[in-house]
């Protein structure tokens, strides 16, 4: 992992990115893998199960609904009536 840098001074730059990497060190750790496909592996299946599928989140329309129940219902909202 490498920390992204912004501007010198501008704490605004990279809000999201570093928000998201602090989200992912606080879950799975500063763990040191052995090769970089296990590290890989480690970060896929945290986004993939952790984070995806089983973190709640507000959504201001639908409520508390992982990110993967999200994009279900906004996939069935854009459906075209036949």
């Amino acid at each position: 992992m490498r920390q992204s840098m912004g501007r010198v001074g501008s704490c605004y730059d990279n809000a999201a990115a570093e928000s998201w990497f602090a989200v992912l060190k606080a879950e799975i750790g500063t763990t040191v893998w052995e090769t970089r496909q296990a590290a890989r592996a480690d970060v896929l299946r945290y986004i993939e199960i952790e984070y995806n599928r089983s973190r709640l989140r507000r959504h201001p329309e639908y409520g508390y609904v992982t990110p993967l129940e999200t994009r279900t219902l906004l996939r069935q909202d854009l459906t075209p009536a036949a």
